[in-house]
């Protein structure tokens, strides 16, 4: 009679087999890269309304969204708007409206914006200013040949003229005015070169900080162009391109709920200002007193933000800067 132990040789051995191929697969599953985030290309130009961007990455919003940010630094509008027509970018965190939307006006469903920033004297972005020793007082000063320095695009430089005329001046008797951009606008009033000019947060603070340059007046397109100095004037906001949203609903969908995340925590945060240290050098003694927009998830719009928004892209239209009339509300989307 057979041992008994050869009857339980071979299921032995079959058994260390399929426990050994076990394991190896086992092993072959330990060793396969996790699935890569989804990554996002974003446009950042640099004024404070940049401060949710800065946020959502530093605090790992846009990470615990699964999500790769790679920043991209735009120095003007319209190359922000080029970037996303050509797939460059897939969003922008600061696009000034009148251009999304004379580019929407062309090419309808090129991109949305799902935040806007409400501007105005209190909610600080746009101001005139002049250097720190000019007699200038106010904006009616601005004569005899006063040399004014832009921020740069079709919409901000026609935003600081049409303001110009509103007080009664004519360029080219009163004043001269020419683009420039932000990063320079310090160095400008420095140099001697301008007397004044139309510059952005956190650019203003520094110069007044820095004696360069003192405000005359901010947030003048609420005062002089929507004829209400508490409306919002949602000069600029957040967008995503009409591709992206398409093609990658879902990762559109989780980018605009981390940037809601930035967005809320910078405007009820104080301590999120530091972020702007980093993000949009700002010295570290001025980063709490750099002054932010109102900014508004287009969820969240209210019918008088509806009506400042319109009032606005339609001044855009008188102005050139928009081609043709178009409806605020078609120019947002809502996550």
């Amino acid at each position: 009679m057979p041992r008994p132990e050869l009857f339980f040789a071979a299921p032995l051995r079959a058994t260390a087999r399929l426990a050994g191929a076990a394991a190896f697969v086992l092993a072959a599953f330990a060793v396969l890269p996790a699935q890569a985030a989804d990554r996002i290309k974003v446009g950042v130009f640099p004024s404070s309304a940049a401060l949710p961007f800065y946020v959502a990455v530093n605090r790992g919003y846009f990470k615990e969204a699964d999500l790769e940010i790679e920043e991209v630094p735009m120095t003007s509008h319209p190359l922000t708007v080029q970037a996303l027509v050509s797939n460059g970018i897939d969003a922008a965190v600061n696009l000034v409206t009148l251009e999304g939307a004379n580019m929407e006006s062309r090419r309808p469903n090129t991109l949305k914006y799902i935040s806007l920033n409400g501007q105005n004297a209190q909610h600080v972005i746009e101001q005139f200013v002049v250097k720190a020793d000019s007699p200038a007082r106010t904006l009616k000063d601005f004569r005899n040949g006063f040399k004014l320095f832009s921020a740069p695009g079709p919409a901000n430089i026609g935003a600081a003229r049409a303001v110009l005329r509103k007080v009664g001046l004519a360029e080219g008797k009163d004043f001269t005015i020419q683009e420039q951009q932000i990063g320079v606008h310090l160095g400008a009033l420095q140099s001697g070169n301008f007397d004044g000019g139309y510059t952005l947060e956190p650019s203003a603070t520094i110069m007044v900080a820095q004696k360069v340059g003192k405000r005359i007046e901010a947030g003048v397109i609420s005062t002089y162009l929507l004829g209400n100095k508490s409306a919002s004037a949602f000069a600029a906001g957040a967008v995503m391109s009409g591709r992206f949203m398409a093609d990658k609903p879902d990762v559109a969908r989780r980018f605009a709920a981390a940037w809601a995340r930035g967005v809320k925590e910078a405007q009820a945060d104080s301590s999120a200002r530091g972020y702007l240290v980093q993000g949009m050098k700002v010295p570290p003694e001025l980063a709490a007193t750099v002054p932010l927009p109102r900014i508004v998830m287009a969820r969240d719009m209210t019918p008088a933000d509806v009506g400042d928004f319109q009032k606005f892209l339609d001044i855009g239209t008188e102005l050139g800067v928009v081609k043709d009339r178009i409806d605020g509300k078609a120019l947002v989307r809502a996550f």
